[in-house]
């Protein structure tokens, strides 16, 4: 536990573009051998826009660094936060504020991103990508990296969590996105098994669905108790699945990177919306 500490404590800005860059390559490789759907598209041109942004949201985090340092300098040497109010053992302290920061720092931004107009307009430029894989999960607009720092900050304040443990949360979390947008081909029995823990990609594929209410669900990033708990977890069989968001789907919307970066201030566009179709569980 101590190297663990250790090393997310002082991890080099090196390793994490490394985790970053590494997932993002092993996934996207995978997908060229074992796909979940077969796409009709040019990957290395499709990669193009999301790398962008992918490079964006690495500029808004490195610009807002600061916020997690001074939140988690601040709780540490105040000992203050949720996980600091009962003596913990040392790995329930790590997978207890590795819960609080997905709920807080993923799943409730993520909820509150579909709830609020203002911040859905933001948000939906990650929807608009039709054709989902690994390099999807770096897809979000500048507005929405800065959202999802906020809410980052916000809990280390509400847990206390130190900054090795955020460290190991943001890496982790990086991971994790890249694996279950992936579009990888894993056997039902096991994605089942999986995403009664973590998110597995058929659970997030689909949340990326181009209708809601199916758009309106299964929004946590690691662990998938969340959806569970709060009744938004769903699912859709495979063949009704249909990527993107029906408000956006020309290519000359969803595939433009200045109209993607304007969308947020383009004119509200109410979804069509449609009937479940799958279960609630």
């Amino acid at each position: 536990m101590e190297t663990l500490k250790e090393y997310f404590e002082t991890i080099p800005s090196l390793h994490r573009s490394l985790i970053l860059a590494g997932g993002l390559f092993f996934f996207y490789l995978i997908e060229y051998v074992i796909p979940y759907v077969n796409l009709s598209y040019r990957k290395p041109n499709h990669a193009g826009i999301n790398i962008i942004f992918t490079m964006t949201t690495a500029v808004v985090n490195f610009a807002l660094a600061f916020l997690i340092v001074w939140a988690c300098d601040y709780v540490t040497a105040h000992k203050t936060g949720v996980l600091y109010i009962f003596p913990l053992f040392e790995w329930a302290f790590v997978l207890g504020g590795l819960l609080l920061l997905d709920l807080i720092g993923a799943w409730l931004v993520h909820f509150l991103q579909h709830k609020i107009k203002w911040m859905w307009k933001f948000h939906l430029v990650h929807h608009t990508d039709t054709y989902v894989d690994a390099t999807t999960a770096n897809r979000h607009h500048p507005g929405e990296s800065v959202f999802r720092f906020v809410f980052t900050a916000i809990a280390v304040i509400i847990t206390g969590a130190p900054i090795w443990l955020v460290m190991l949360y943001q890496s982790l979390s990086v991971l994790l996105a890249q694996f279950n947008h992936a579009n990888i081909n894993i056997s039902g029995k096991l994605d089942k098994v999986l995403s009664l823990l973590i998110v597995s990609p058929n659970m997030h594929k689909i949340h990326h669905h181009y209708q809601q209410p199916y758009t309106d669900s299964n929004y946590a990033n690691i662990f998938s108790i969340w959806d569970r708990l709060f009744g938004t977890f769903r699912t859709l069989d495979k063949g009704k699945l249909i990527y993107g968001i029906d408000t956006h789907m020309e290519v000359k919307e969803n595939d433009n990177l200045k109209n993607l970066m304007a969308i947020p201030f383009q004119k509200y566009r109410s979804p069509a919306g449609s009937k479940f179709e799958g279960e609630e569980v």
